[in-house]
């Protein structure tokens, strides 16, 4: 027979059904973290992706095998060390990657135990790349999306990503559906995502989502290049600088013909 907890409080009754402690693959937890969504975050970095941007920072995540593999009630046990520090500090759990949207179900049971054992704020930073009726049961539990678009151009999207744009696209028009509240990410790296077309042309998609609430500009780094380095795959903006503040003020002014704040 299932087990069944009921609830008391002064209006109700309510019941739930205790979620199995799913296993994922974790590649590493960051128990205070400040620029992955509002105030200060918990965040749990999931291994696997099916990208393999040329920019990446943890290239070790790419592969799913080698994470640490942790069941959901341990990660939640950690997360209620620092719960009430971090409520205070307006923050929350934010998920990222590695792409989250490859361990879907495990993701989700995360953002219940955290909203349900927490009271916790929720976030999801994805690159929208996943199957779309997973991922709907997810952003039930998700307040906020961090959604990395990593160009409009669908042939430059495929030479940083390795993938098409189509799934990234379906993914923001679900997040317009449900008007969840998002946050764009765009990461400028120069002779690659800079181009004018490549800008205006996001611009224009972006126009239409009253769900965005900003555009975050990032600009590149290579805080990354010694991780490809030591695991012997070739580093193809080893000769890419970081933009320049003109080129960041530049891909901004186009980037706020969407009628989006952007920030960066």
């Amino acid at each position: 027979m299932e087990m069944r907890i009921v609830e008391k409080d002064p209006g109700h009754i309510t019941a739930k059904t205790p979620p199995v402690s799913k296993v994922g693959f974790i590649h590493s937890v960051d128990s205070c973290g400040t620029v992955d969504g509002p105030g200060v975050r918990f965040i749990v970095f999931t291994s696997g992706c099916p990208l393999a941007c040329q920019y990446c920072h943890n290239p070790d995540a790419i592969c799913k095998s080698n994470g640490e593999q942790r069941s959901v009630n341990s990660v939640l046990d950690e997360l209620g060390t620092y719960a009430g520090f971090i409520e205070r500090a307006g923050g929350g759990l934010t998920v990222s990657g590695g792409e989250p949207l490859m361990q879907s179900a495990y993701v989700t049971q995360l953002f219940r135990g955290a909203k349900e054992r927490f009271g916790l704020h929720t976030c999801l930073d994805t690159s929208g790349h996943g199957n779309l009726t997973q991922a709907e049961a997810l952003l039930e539990y998700t307040d906020m999306v961090l959604l990395d678009i990593k160009s409009w151009n669908p042939q430059t999207y495929r030479d940083v990503t390795g993938q098409p744009i189509d799934a990234c696209l379906r993914f923001a028009k679900l997040l317009q559906k449900l008007n969840k509240p998002t946050w764009i990410r765009y990461v400028l790296v120069p002779g690659l995502t800079d181009a004018k077309e490549n800008l205006e042309g996001l611009a224009a998609f972006l126009k239409g989502f009253s769900c965005i609430e900003r555009i975050e500009l990032l600009g590149f780094h290579k805080m990354g290049e010694y991780k490809w380095e030591e695991m012997g795959m070739p580093y193809r903006l080893k000769d890419t600088n970081p933009p320049t503040r003109e080129q960041r003020d530049i891909a901004k002014a186009i980037l706020e013909q969407s009628g989006h704040r952007v920030v960066g």
